[in-house]
């Protein structure tokens, strides 16, 4: 394979998804190289390196030329015209897992989008199809239809490893960047409480970038908590995260303590849940509330939601409201970071 001496950006493997987000978004990485990796950094190829990445070390490497590749999977597919216009224009990648969803009219060719999906990743091994999530466990219906059977496997972020079995867990790859930006918030000696946390993707990546006094991780699904108790050992956080399953409408029977900040991860069903995050709250907390959501429902959702806290004696403010990702047409994945403060004449 063809070889070149280029200028390139390393950065240990803590720092390297924000790195490499940063090169994409100012244009910068070279996407016609493949990027090296040691024991200690991964190394980006690219177009210049400008004064403002001064912080990171700027080498010169040999890289490997990239295969020529179709830019979609769909280049690879010779469907009719109305059917290639249904073909998904998005996927979820996670480990070495694709999951894809297609429409009753695509159905049929499912194999072949499959085969062609394994054909323009080369670092997956399996194509699912599948529904939406579903279910107090956050589970969802998979069919294997290409590559390995097999539905779990290990996905990496930030430096961090979750194994994760994608037809009995909850994981979404697309809220790596959420994670981190949670974690970045948090204050040293902080109590939090993750009421829906899976395989622990938050609260692990809370524990390791942050200092908080502890991470309550509580989840009802037996085999999210079996993978969280895996991960936390193996991404070496065992001292800060207290793993309990159970159900969060226990909540305030199984967490000790006054929650200084709680994640709610459980889009469509959240809602119900926040009166018992508030029985936990402490008299000054931050909650990261996650729904899917119209646009004309945002709203009347947050209303919702400061009428429950006025029941409770809480003043709801600095509500701030994120589209994270596009559900479906007009539907939003959204966070809403919310602080609660008790009433002082009740506190």
């Amino acid at each position: 394979m063809t070889t070149k001496k280029i200028t390139a950006v390393c950065a240990p493997f803590t720092d390297a998804e924000s790195l490499r987000r940063a090169l994409r978004e100012r244009n910068l990485l070279r996407n016609d190289f493949e990027i090296l990796k040691d024991r200690k950094c991964i190394y980006f190829p690219v177009k210049d390196a400008p004064e403002e990445l001064c912080s990171y070390n700027v080498v010169t490497k040999s890289f490997k030329l990239k295969a020529v590749k179709p830019q979609c999977y769909k280049d690879h597919l010779k469907l009719a015209k109305k059917l290639m216009e249904e073909l998904p224009t998005s996927y979820d990648v996670v480990g070495a897992i694709i999951l894809i969803k297609l429409s009753k009219a695509l159905f049929p060719y499912r194999k072949e989008i499959g085969k062609t999906l394994l054909q323009t990743h080369k670092n997956v091994r399996t194509v699912c199809l599948i529904d939406p999530v579903s279910g107090e466990l956050r589970t969802r219906n998979v069919t294997i239809i290409a590559g390995e059977n097999q539905t779990l496997t290990t996905h990496t972020e930030f430096g961090l490893s979750f194994d994760v079995d994608v037809k009995t867990t909850y994981f979404s790859s697309r809220l790596a960047s959420e994670r981190k930006r949670v974690a970045d918030l948090v204050k040293p000696g902080e109590i939090i409480v993750d009421m829906f946390t899976g395989v622990a993707p938050f609260s692990i990546m809370i524990a390791r970038y942050a200092k908080p006094t502890v991470v309550y991780a509580i989840d009802k699904n037996k085999e999210a908590i079996t993978l969280a108790k895996q991960n936390v050992k193996q991404n070496h956080v065992l001292d800060k995260i207290e793993i309990i399953h159970a159900d969060a409408n226990d909540v305030e029977k199984v967490i000790p303590k006054k929650a200084d900040r709680v994640i709610m991860n459980l889009p469509f069903s959240a809602y119900r849940f926040f009166p018992l995050a508030l029985s936990i709250a402490a008299n000054i907390c931050i909650v990261h509330y996650y729904d899917i959501l119209k646009e004309e429902d945002i709203k009347v959702r947050i209303n919702a939601l400061k009428k429950i806290a006025a029941e409770q004696s809480f003043i709801l403010s600095d509500v701030s409201i994120r589209k994270i990702k596009t559900y479906a047409p007009r539907e939003f994945y959204i966070g809403i970071d919310i602080t609660a403060t008790k009433h002082a004449d009740v506190a």
